[in-house]
């Protein structure tokens, strides 16, 4: 049975985000947006004050036992507050990639003490195969004479690239054997090798660095590689690699529910502020275009948060969540991007100029669409389990 019952604390906590995105995050939001890769990142004052404000709720997460109990639904909830204030901003001071997600559902308990306290990436994509992720070129080669894996290939779109310490590297053992032969490895960035060639410039999250890192004879240890060498063919090795992904979706979905939920709020306050209202015990054949177009909206996010909760709440207990986590993903990043650009449309020449953060939401949501698997992508595995089609059978 799965319990979505909230704990007081986690409500307290919601309401704590909420204000800090209104009184800190949204007014840096603009400038960060505006120069990019033009500033050195959040000023000393700026990351105190994060770091202030994150250990406080870290603090209070460790008073509730509700909290512990459930992580995974907690940390979704308290996704979606962070990014109606504005995540990308956050993703520096927080010092919290992907790769950590990684890091903390395959890694050993010594691989975790070693590289808990890293601020690492994820390198997946690469020049000739993104969604593919079977189609991975970049090799990792055992040298038996200094017992150290010798990393070689390209990874372009790696999300905080650049700011990071770390960066969980996903390279094939041996190309011809396919998809079991995919394994994850953590490379410092200090290793020799291992360098950043390009920062991308984006539509949107722009206070977000995205690099291209190449890897030329790059070696690390041999216990930096993150679960078993062996290549396990019958077993489906490459599975477990792509668990990775069931842990990290609902945090992106929440992302995206969040980041629509701003652009919600605020254009619905900017209506009523106009005259208008949103009565919900009328008829839809009594209401408007614009009330039917609200409270649509409402009802897509809301659709996608259920969705992103039930998949959250299967990994609290200890559930495979695939399917559930590629559905939160496929109807949430689907349902922000539509959401933010009604937004806009609904509030016109405004909408879309700079004078309002509401364009950069349009901007900003796009993105949830399309890493961590696209769109098509997750209906594709959605389909896959549903029917009981491989891979093979089903593209």
């Amino acid at each position: 049975m799965i319990d979505f019952e909230i704990a007081p604390l986690t409500k307290e906590i919601v309401q704590t985000i909420e204000t800090f995105g209104r009184s800190f995050s949204r007014k840096k939001a603009r400038y960060y947006d505006e120069y990019e890769h033009e500033h050195e990142g959040l000023k000393p004052d700026e990351i105190k004050a994060v770091q202030e404000y994150q250990l406080g709720i870290l603090k209070k997460m460790q008073e509730s036992k509700k909290d512990r109990e459930k992580p995974s639904l907690s940390g979704v909830i308290t996704g979606e507050a962070r990014s109606w204030g504005d995540q990308a901003l956050l993703s520096g001071a927080v010092r919290m990639g992907l790769g950590n997600a990684a890091i903390n559902a395959v890694a050993t308990d010594d691989q975790k003490k070693r590289f808990g306290r890293l601020f690492a990436a994820m390198a997946i994509t690469e020049p000739c195969c993104g969604s593919d992720t079977a189609s991975i070129q970049t090799t990792a080669k055992l040298d038996e004479a200094t017992n150290e894996w010798i990393i070689n290939g390209e990874k372009i779109f790696v999300t905080s690239g650049h700011k990071c310490e770390a960066v969980v590297v996903w390279a094939s053992l041996d190309r011809s054997k396919g998809r079991p032969a995919i394994k994850s490895f953590v490379v410092e960035k200090t290793r020799p090798g291992c360098t950043v060639t390009k920062l991308e410039k984006k539509l949107g999250i722009r206070a977000s660095d995205t690099a291209a890192i190449v890897l030329e004879d790059c070696r690390i240890p041999y216990d930096n590689i993150l679960g078993t060498p062996e290549i396990q063919e019958k077993k489906g090795g490459f599975r477990g690699v792509m668990a990775t992904f069931d842990a990290t979706r609902p945090g992106v979905a929440a992302s995206a529910v969040g980041i629509a939920k701003a652009a919600l709020d605020f254009t619905k306050e900017k209506l009523e502020a106009e005259g208008y209202t949103f009565p919900y015990d009328r008829g839809i054949h009594s209401l408007s275009a614009v009330q039917r177009d609200m409270m649509d909206m409402e009802a897509n996010l809301d659709t996608a948060r259920l969705l992103i909760w039930r998949a959250a709440a299967l990994m609290d207990q200890r559930q495979r969540n695939s399917k559930e986590a590629s559905m939160a993903k496929a109807k949430a990043g689907r349902s922000a991007t539509l959401v933010c650009q009604k937004c806009v449309l609904l509030m016109g020449p405004l909408g879309y100029s700079r004078e309002w953060l509401l364009e950069k939401w349009m901007r900003d949501c796009k993105i949830t669409d399309l890493y961590e698997g696209t769109g098509q992508i997750n209906t594709l595995i959605v389909a896959r389990q549903i029917l009981g089609f491989s891979r093979d059978q089903l593209k």
